[in-house]
């Protein structure tokens, strides 16, 4: 295999990471929202989906960078891989907050927004990861 097989490779894994992250972050969400011991239990997996959240998005982004560089077809100036950048950048700022609010306990509704904001971005991401507008 390739260089460049191994870097898509760990790139893809890394993403599987991220959107797994939000997929356990969902039960957590709903918890919350309803409150009582169902809430603590599933509270419980918050740290789990941090360190999904932790590990797929910093290997999306290094290997995403790494990959756009490497690869000669492609610019870390083309415009799906600056989409990407900005999406990643939503994604994790969103993801990282939500993790300490859901860990802190504090506000459901703003858990709710956050994971929205997440969910919604890694979706988008993965959509332009996948066709490559413009590429």
């Amino acid at each position: 295999m390739s260089r460049y097989d191994w870097l898509l490779f760990l790139h893809v894994l890394a993403a599987f990471a991220a959107v797994g992250s939000v997929v356990v972050f969902t039960p957590v969400v709903l918890a919350a929202r309803r409150g009582g011991g169902a809430a603590a239990g599933a509270l419980r997996l918050t740290p789990l989906a941090r360190r999904l959240w932790d590990v797929g998005g910093a290997g999306t982004l290094v290997l995403g960078v790494w990959l756009a560089v490497d690869v000669d077809q492609y610019d870390l100036l083309d415009g799906w891989v600056l989409s990407a950048l900005v999406l990643w950048a939503v994604a994790a700022f969103a993801g990282v907050r939500l993790g300490q609010v859901l860990q802190g306990g504090d506000d459901a509704a703003r858990a709710n927004l956050l994971y929205a904001v997440t969910a919604a971005a890694v979706a988008a991401l993965l959509v332009v990861m996948i066709f490559k507008p413009g590429a």
